[in-house]
Parts: C-alpha cells; sequence; structure tokens
C-alpha cells in the first residue's frame, strides 16, 4: 500500500506543473504588461505613476526636485531611497534638453 501511494504521488507531481515564481517572490509583468520607460525630466505624474513603486508621494518629489542630469540623481539628491531607485531604474531615463 506505501509504495501505490508513493507510486500515485510521483504520478501526479510528474504531471501537474510547477508554479513559476520571480526571484523577489512576486510574479514579472506579462509580456502584454511592458512598462514604458519614463523621462524623469519630462513625464507628468500619472506618467511617473504607471512605474511599479513609484506613488503619488514619489512622484510629487521627482517633479519638484526637476532638472536632473542623470537618473541616478534621484537617491543623490534624496529625492528616493536607495532601495526603491534600486526597484525602478530601468524604468527611467533622464534625457537633457537639445
Amino acid at each position: 500500500m506505501k509504495n501505490l501511494m508513493t507510486a500515485l504521488f510521483l504520478g501526479v507531481a510528474l504531471f501537474v506543473p510547477a508554479p513559476h515564481w520571480h526571484p523577489s517572490g512576486l510574479a514579472k509583468p506579462a509580456s502584454s504588461e511592458k512598462i514604458a520607460i519614463v523621462d524623469i525630466n519630462k513625464a507628468d505624474q500619472a506618467a511617473l505613476q504607471t512605474v511599479p513603486g513609484l506613488g503619488e508621494a514619489y512622484s510629487k518629489k521627482i517633479i519638484a526636485a526637476r532638472p536632473y542630469k542623470s537618473k541616478d540623481e534621484l537617491w543623490r539628491k534624496n529625492v528616493l531611497p536607495k532601495g526603491v531607485y534600486d526597484k525602478v531604474k530601468d524604468y527611467l531615463v533622464a534625457k537633457q534638453p537639445k
């Protein structure tokens, strides 16, 4: 009976797909949910808030501290904490006027 239960368990385990987890514990956005790169020197508050981790308060702080020469000024000027900056930096750019 024990061998039968073990075989049954292994058989089920082989055919049930395992969930796919992102290392952070949260699922990655689906490819249809791609997040656009946002220019911190020009974007309005609504555009900034499309970046995961940037809510109303951070968006207002980003706008108030403009202009930026580079995106890393967000944490160097204490606009964002380093941990938040590390999570959002891949979605941000700081374009310079021509």
